[in-house]
């Protein structure tokens, strides 16, 4: 029984638990830091003293207020955007931390094996083609169609990754890698097929969904966000069965953990938690790749850290990226997926590098 004792908690034991809680105190405040910083910067820049006064003021801790242009640029412009920043980074850096622990491979990412092109597709599927999908009932499902029909992307293309890239009872990188290249090709032809069909005030949405923007306000982003912070608020309560599940799928069973079922939930929960963040923001990619590789340098891999603090992390990497789109281009406005792909890109060159070096030794 000593034994099995020890199984259970080697993959941690050597991480001190102050630390690891120090770290996540750390990553809290950063964000909030960078948070801070976001609602100064932007077209109509705003003094980062102006920004802490008018949220005390917010709070009821100072009695005047700011200017009032000053004060509805932060209310109505940049907060509602900012917090979506948050919610759909800490989403896509959750998620990415679970798919990583799931395949156990360290390069698995929603946007890298196709989920979140997949994830574009149903949605732009539905805003081009609804009316024909849906037919009477597209009245009826109005503008929850579209995160529903990201939703089922993102799940089909989780579920043919996990099935074919499945060999001798574990997940192959380089065939997870190929799969996902080729789950890419077919959903971004999808959405080019889509494009060519749309007319013009559809293009213009199509392009939000290609290039990945927080600037949009919909009717159905309240209810896809509320579904990315359930949704993060389950991945995170599996730390303890990932930790044990990277031990090996026996193992685990041994242990005590139903795996099928820690599968089936984390997979769909994720592929929610990504087709959701779709469904509002269009494909930003790497967040789900960078923010969990950066956590494991100072956490270690236990996933009782790595998951919140992945979130935090996501959720700070977003905010920053949104606050450098509204400023480099001006007047103009970057998209924000392409400020994610600038950076992420050749992080993820970093990684494969890495591999390879490791491999060789």
């Amino acid at each position: 029984m000593s034994g099995v004792k020890k199984m259970v908690a080697s993959p941690w034991m050597h991480i001190p638990i102050n630390r690891s809680v120090m770290v996540l105190m750390f990553l809290a405040l950063g964000l909030l830091v960078v948070t801070v910083i976001s609602l100064g910067t932007g077209g109509a820049p705003i003094d980062l003293g102006d920004v802490i006064h008018h949220i005390l003021h917010r709070m009821g801790l100072m009695g005047t207020g700011i200017e009032e242009f000053d004060a509805r640029v932060l209310d109505h412009l940049r907060l509602p955007r900012i917090l979506r920043a948050i919610v759909i980074g800490a989403g896509l850096g959750l998620a990415g931390a679970v798919m990583q622990s799931l395949f156990r491979n360290p390069i698995a990412d929603p946007g890298i094996i196709g989920v979140s092109a997949s994830a574009a597709f149903g949605a732009v599927a539905m805003i081009v083609a609804g009316h024909i999908i849906l037919g009477s009932y597209y009245p009826i499902v109005g503008p929850y169609g579209v995160p529903v029909a990201a939703f089922a992307g993102a799940v089909l293309a989780t579920g043919v990754i996990r099935v074919l890239s499945r060999q001798d009872g574990h997940t192959d990188a380089a065939i997870m890698l190929l799969i996902g290249v080729a789950i890419n090709a077919i959903a971004f032809a999808g959405v080019g097929v889509f494009t060519y069909m749309a007319d013009d005030a559809q293009l213009r949405s199509l392009t939000f969904w290609q290039m990945g923007a927080l600037s949009g306000n919909g009717p159905a982003d309240g209810p896809a966000l509320l579904i990315i912070a359930v949704g993060a608020g389950y991945l995170v309560s599996l730390g303890t069965s990932l930790n044990l599940f990277l031990l090996g799928e026996a193992e685990a069973r041994h242990l005590g953990i139903e795996v099928e079922r820690l599968k089936r939930r984390a997979t769909v929960v994720t592929a929610l938690v990504v087709g959701a963040a779709v469904a509002v923001s269009g494909i930003i990619g790497f967040v789900g790749l960078v923010a969990p590789h950066l956590v494991r340098l100072v956490t270690g891999p236990d996933n009782r850290y790595v998951l919140p603090a992945s979130a935090i992390c996501g959720a700070a990497i977003l905010t920053g990226a949104d606050a450098v789109a509204r400023i480099i281009v001006l007047p103009a406005e970057l998209p924000i997926g392409l400020v994610t792909g600038i950076v992420g890109g050749p992080f993820f060159l970093g990684l494969l590098m890495r591999e390879k070096k490791r491999r060789r030794i």
